[in-house]
């Protein structure tokens, strides 16, 4: 258990710091498995297998959505549709709402059923946008497109994302399991964590702190060259392909509809807006580049925790947090966001807990649809931690920060937002 919770420690210490993930995975993964037991090299079920399984196994399922939702990004980008939605937004709406657009597009994709990651790849070009016109301190834009995807509509009923499908495997509800709650703490994580992240850009703006270009920044457009760009019009059309070939196609396909979704926002900006590349090959390079590096270091984790779910100390964990005393739902709480927060993963830590929470909370008379809500707002906290695929990936590949800048405000709109929004959720079960 020493060396579980000391990989883990280590990992994140190591992330924070800014280490290469092919490098600082996999040894984090080896001390877990030398102090568990688990063979380095044999012919099955050895670190390499299990690290490797973990790893290819991510790539091989969504290879083909972070490389369209890099393109996608990438196309957006260089054709100016980003600066044009960003120039039209500021003048409508002000430059003092620049942060409510970012997280009112992520909000609307994620709700529409556009994968996560593939929200922050298609929003970030005019989040940058955005926050160049207001001035804004661009280390923020990772907790922005995290708190408009990852909170209040991940794991909010009728979400289509697969945090709140994979209880109804195990528990027998639908996506509106506990709708009057879901729909109190949603309008509170939203409201609240609003409020708290203006507060922080607010206090960094006014210690002069301002947005700075770099040198690698794509060739952002001033309002001022807004004759030269495309009109804001053909901006929202890939969007809406995607939102709404995702939602159309969810039930038919599952996640893989995003491929034809994401296909369809590329093929849409080829066709709208072809005279308006800068240089299409080099769009074509760049996304696919990002894909990689984003992919691999999201893979990187996920073998990581791989390793995890395969020892012992892990298995003795899950026993102990699947029969916490007490209410169940806070019992419930509780295992899941730990086992979450271990893997570094929403899903992940569901799927561990809810095939052992399951039958035992309902036998004990658990209304299901209650606990079908609180395991999905709690798997959406301590899954944030540094090491989690979608805070690596969004932090370092998609925004080109360090976990340093911006990390503690994005765990303050994806970690501390989300524990207090689910106190509230199981206050309200068990009073009503």
């Amino acid at each position: 258990m020493m060396g579980l919770i000391g990989g883990l420690v280590l990992l994140i210490v190591l992330t924070m710091r800014g280490m290469n993930l092919f490098i600082s995975a996999p040894l984090c993964a080896a001390l877990v498995a030398l102090t568990n037991g688990l063979p380095l090299l044999a012919s099955s079920d050895d670190l390499v297998s299990f690290y490797m399984s973990g790893f290819t196994s991510f790539i091989a399922a969504w290879f083909f959505m972070f490389l369209l939702g890099s393109l996608f990004g990438k196309f957006m980008e260089d054709t100016g549709l980003a600066d044009s939605v960003a120039h039209w937004i500021v003048g409508k709406l002000g430059m003092q709402h620049a942060v409510f657009a970012v997280i009112a597009a992520c909000a609307i994709l994620t709700y529409g059923g556009v994968n996560l990651f593939v929200v922050a790849f298609s929003v970030y070009p005019m989040a940058l946008s955005l926050f160049k016109d207001a001035n804004l301190p661009r280390r923020f834009i990772p907790a922005v497109l995290a708190f408009g995807s990852v909170t209040f509509t991940m794991t909010s009923a009728g979400s289509p994302e697969i945090q709140n499908w994979i209880p109804i495997k195990y528990l027998g509800t639908t996506p509106y399991a506990g709708w009057q709650v879901s729909l109190v703490v949603a309008i509170f994580m939203a409201t609240f964590g609003y409020w708290w992240l203006k507060k922080m850009i607010g206090k960094a703006v006014a210690n002069g702190e301002c947005f700075e270009s770099r040198e690698d920044d794509p060739g952002l457009s001033s309002p001022q060259d807004k004759d030269t760009l495309p009109h804001p019009a053909l901006g929202f059309i890939p969007l809406l392909v995607v939102l709404l070939l995702s939602f159309f196609l969810h039930d038919a396909f599952g996640h893989k509809a995003l491929i034809l979704a994401l296909g369809g926002g590329v093929l849409s900006i080829l066709v709208l807006c072809f005279k308006y590349f800068r240089s299409l090959n080099n769009a074509i390079n760049e996304g696919t580049t990002g894909c990689l590096i984003a992919i691999g270091n999201t893979a990187a984790v996920v073998g990581f925790g791989a390793v995890v779910k395969n020892t012992e100390a892990f298995q003795v964990a899950v026993d102990v947090m699947t029969q916490i005393p007490g209410n169940e739902l806070i019992g419930a709480a509780v295992a899941v966001s730990v086992i979450a927060g271990l893997t570094g993963s929403a899903s992940g830590g569901q799927a561990i807990a809810l095939p052992l929470l399951a039958p035992h909370y309902i036998d004990q008379g658990v209304d299901p649809e209650e606990l079908h809500r609180v395991v999905a707002i709690s798997s959406g906290a301590l899954d944030t931690l540094p090491h989690n695929g979608y805070v690596v990936t969004t932090i370092r590949a998609i925004c080109k920060e360090t976990h340093a800048s911006a990390y503690w405000s994005m765990f303050a709109m994806t970690g501390i937002v989300p524990l207090i929004g689910l106190a509230l959720a199981v206050t309200l079960f068990i009073l009503f």
